[in-house]
Order: structure tokens, then C-alpha cells, then sequence
């Protein structure tokens, strides 16, 4: 298979080292389009040596980096951005190529990735320190902030370029350089990010992003006491393995981990804008994103009409190729998360789940699920205490405020959460009772580059975007000087 591009250099198939294209290895990574089963690329992979030499390049070329005045490196990103605007088209026919969601969904994933650019790039030039009141005349003392040191990336498939932007943007800004290990499933959007760098003039080294088998090239980030920080975007089992394996460096860590993320609806909400609200949350990229709706809690006064129209509208939905025209649901990513979501959906219906809509695979192909709405939902059932991480609704009845928010709480997970109402007071209740890092109040999508993005609980730490999103790429270094009345 082919992909017609406008530019056809942005479609790159080996890792991007120091600058240079590289190939280490024989070995071949086959890259899927879940749309059609057709292979789209075989993209040379790297082993433990090539990554230690993006380590080490990465080391070397932040030494000069670093001394780049901000604004400079401000106008680098600014260029970035721009570049990644200019080739938005093309960047989202490969994402939907080998991602699988549609092509309206990637170029506004593009759209938001490079949003990064801009505002970290802007905010470089307000990595600010501090004059703090000195504890006798003779001193002064001064807090500077500086880069932390090289960054190891390792960044999902769900989300292949807005991941890593949102990962990049800040470290170079900072001042960092950074070791990008995008997923296997979704390695072309990654290499044409770093194709548009080389472009916008991040120089060698600066950026690099590694192809291979993270069992092999893996161990070389966690173990490098040369990389100073890693961030990583995933499960919450493999972010724990990730804080164990870097703990013998003392690496400082972000994780933005798994989700479980609550839909409530009270009895004074707008219906109808709720339903509107739960269908963009719960179905954007067929489910497959970690701030997704996973348990829609409904009050019992309103439970049967939100249902009713909850199953309309998804019935609406038309399920196809990302890159065909009027598409809303594309593929999941490859048959193994088919038959994850269907195992969830079978458990729950043999523990009392009611099928209102869907709850089987499609006809349209071996990595397709059908839009599923459940009713009867219990906090036993299997799709209540997992994250299900494709489109199935399940949902859940409560009697009063007290009972939604201990439903909604009742999850290891803390990372994004949503409630209708129109009730004021409830507003401020709520918000400060859900035990989340963010929460969605009458809208059913939180996230833009000037908000904090992050979890709490099992759901990770760290933030990223907003003025926030910065800090874990700086250090904060104190310096004391005295004998100043001599």
C-alpha cells in the first residue's frame, strides 16, 4: 500500500539519530492500517545500541542547546508549528492510515499537537527565577532555573502526534534535548514530526525519535544515568514497571497513566446536551483515548429518556475507513483491542448487563466493534472497573448526589471526569468532591494546550501543558552570595 502525500518526504521509515536517517539493524517493523489489514510501511528498527547512540547524541548536542537564548529557541518552535500547520493534510492522512481514526479526528489532533509548539515556544521566554530576601546585608540570594537534562519520551498510539508534541514541546523549550520511542503501531507520524524538525531547524541531535522493540531499546532509557528525566504517556501497569526500573538513577518521572473517567448526568442537566456531550467523549476516536468517558452515571428521574436518546444518537453514528468522507467511527487499532473490548462487554453481560445497542464486532472488518450502549450496570461488572478503551457506553443509575459521587470515586483511577448540571451551588460541590485531575462541568471535552493536563491516583503525576507544564523539564538551582559589603 501507498499513501499519496503531498509532500512524500515526510514518509520516513527508519529512525532519526543525531540528525541522520540510521538504520542498525536488518530488521524490519511492519506498519499496519487497521482500516484495511494492508501493511502501509516496513520501517527499519533499532536495538540497544542505536539507542545508547541517541543517548549519547542527545547528551552532546543539549551542551550547546542549553545556551541557545530563549527567544531563539522560541522562533525554532514557532517554526515547527508553523511547518506542521503548512502540512496538516498530510500529516493526518498518515495518521489515519496507520491509527485508524478518521481524517477529520487527525487533522485536529495535528491541529493540537502543534499548539504546543506555539505556546511552549512562547512559553521559553518566560522561564523566570526569583531574588529572595537575603538573611543579612552582606548576602543576596537568587533562584535560577535551568534544563533538567536529557528527556526520554515514550509515547502512545492512540494520540501519535499530539503525544509527543505535547512531550517535545516543553523539553525544548527548556532547553532539554530529547529521545522520542513512539509505539510500534504508529511509528510514521512520529518520524514526519522529526522530518518537519530537522526542517524548522532543531539542530542535530536535539530531537531524535528511536523504532524498535521496547523490550530491547527500553532498558537503555530507564538505565542511562545520562537521560534525567522520562515522561511517558500509557497503561498504569507499564508506568509502574517504567518508575521501577528508573529508580535506580533517580530519574524524575511524569506518567500520564490509565483512566476510568465518570459521566454524570443529574436530573437538572440539559438533556439533550448531555447526550451530545457523552457521545463526543465517550466515542472520539472510537473510544480509544484515556479521558473517555468509561461509566456514564445517570440520576434515576431522567435514566430512561437519556438512555433513549443516548442509543438515537448513537445509532446515528456511521462506522467506516478514517479517510472516507462522512466517517465517524473508524477501526480500533489492531483485532487484539477488539477482543479486550469484547471480553469486557461479554463478562458484563453474563454478570446482568443489558445490551441497549451494539455489543459485537462488525461486519465491516476484523478490527471494527460496533458503537455499544449497556444499561443494568453495576459497580461489579467488568466494564465499571476497567478501562474499556473502545466504544461501549455503559451505563450506571444513582439515586442522589452523594451515590454519583461515590460511584464516580470509586476507581483506583484519577484522571478525567465530566458532570451535567445547572445547579450552581452543585457545580462547586462536585468539582471539589470528584477525586480527579480534571473535571469536565456541562462539556464533554476538556483538553487544549492552555490547561493542565494530568492525573492523580493511579492515573500518574506530573502536568503537561498550560504555564504548569513546563516545571518538570527545569531544575530549580539556589545561589547564595556573599561578602557583598567588603
Amino acid at each position: 500500500m501507498t499513501i499519496d502525500l503531498s509532500d512524500s518526504d515526510l514518509f520516513k521509515t527508519s529512525s532519526y539519530v543525531g540528525g541522520q536517517w540510521m538504520r542498525d539493524s536488518s530488521r524490519q517493523l511492519a506498519v499496519m492500517n487497521p482500516a484495511t489489514g494492508e501493511v502501509i510501511a516496513e520501517v527499519a528498527t533499532i536495538g540497544a545500541a542505536g539507542m545508547l547512540a541517541a543517548i549519547t547524541a542527545a547528551h552532546d548536542a543539549m551542551l550547546a542547546w542549553r545556551e541557545v537564548p530563549a527567544k531563539v529557541r522560541a522562533q525554532v518552535l514557532r517554526r515547527w508549528f508553523d511547518l506542521m500547520m503548512a502540512h496538516q493534510e498530510d500529516l493526518a492522512i498518515i495518521m489515519t492510515t496507520e491509527q485508524g481514526k478518521t481524517l477529520a479526528e487527525s487533522r485536529g489532533e495535528v491541529a493540537y499537537g502543534a499548539a504546543f509548539m506555539e505556546w511552549f515556544g512562547e512559553q521559553a521566554k518566560r522561564i523566570d527565577g526569583d531574588v529572595i530576601p537575603a538573611p543579612s546585608s552582606d548576602k543576596r540570594v537568587v533562584c535560577i532555573k535551568q534544563p533538567v537534562g536529557v528527556v526520554a519520551a515514550i509515547t502512545p498510539w492512540n494520540f501519535p502526534n499530539a503525544m509527543i508534541a505535547r512531550k517535545a514541546a516543553p523539553a525544548l523549550a527548556a532547553g532539554c534535548s530529547i529521545v522520542i520511542k513512539p509505539a510500534s503501531e504508529t511509528p510514521l507520524s512520529a518520524l514526519a514530526m522529526a522530518e518537519l524538525a530537522e526542517r524548522a531547524g532543531v539542530p542535530a541531535g536535539v530531537l531524535n525519535v528511536v523504532v524498535g522493540a521496547s523490550s530491547e531499546i527500553g532498558p537503555a532509557l530507564t538505565d542511562s544515568p545520562l537521560v534525567r528525566k522520562l515522561t511517558f504517556t500509557g497503561s498504569t501497569d507499564v508506568g509502574r514497571r517504567l518508575e521501577q526500573a528508573c529508580a535506580a538513577t533517580l530519574k524524575r518521572t511524569s506518567m500520564e497513566l490509565g483512566g476510568n473517567a465518570p459521566f454524570i448526568v443529574f436530573d437538572d442537566a440539559d438533556i439533550d446536551a448531555a447526550v451530545q456531550g457523552a457521545l463526543i467523549s465517550k466515542y472520539r476516536n472510537s473510544g480509544q483515548t484515556c479521558v473517555c468517558t468509561n461509566r456514564i452515571l445517570v440520576q434515576a428521574t431522567i435514566h430512561d429518556v437519556f438512555v433513549d436518546k443516548l442509543v438515537a444518537a448513537t445509532a446515528e453514528l456511521k462506522m467506516g475507513n478514517g479517510l472516507d468522507e462522512g466517517v465517524q467511527q473508524g477501526p480500533l487499532v489492531n483485532k487484539k483491542a477488539v477482543e479486550d473490548v469484547d471480553r469486557l462487554v461479554r463478562l458484563s453481560t453474563e454478570a446482568g448487563a443489558r445490551v441497549a445497542l451494539g455489543g459485537a464486532h462488525s461486519d465491516l472488518g476484523p478490527c471494527y466493534y460496533q458503537p455499544t450502549v449497556l444499561t443494568g450496570i453495576t459497580s461489579e461488572m467488568a466494564v465499571f472497573r476497567n478501562e474499556i478503551f473502545g466504544p461501549v457506553a455503559p451505563v450506571t443509575s444513582f439515586a442522589d448526589e452523594a451515590e454519583a459521587i461515590a460511584l464516580a470515586n470509586d476507581t483506583e483511577f484519577g484522571l478525567a471526569s465530566y458532570f451535567y448540571t445547572r445547579d450552581i451551588g452543585r457545580v462547586w460541590r462536585v468539582s471539589e468532591a470528584l477525586d480527579y485531575g480534571m473535571v469536565g462541568v456541562n462539556e464533554g471535552i476538556i483538553s487544549n494546550e492552555m490547561a493542565p493536563f494530568g492525573g492523580v491516583k493511579a492515573s500518574g503525576s506530573g502536568r503537561e501543558g498550560s504555564k504548569y507544564g513546563i516545571d518538570d523539564y527545569l531544575e530549580i538551582k539556589y545561589i547564595l552570595m556573599g561578602g557583598l559589603d567588603r
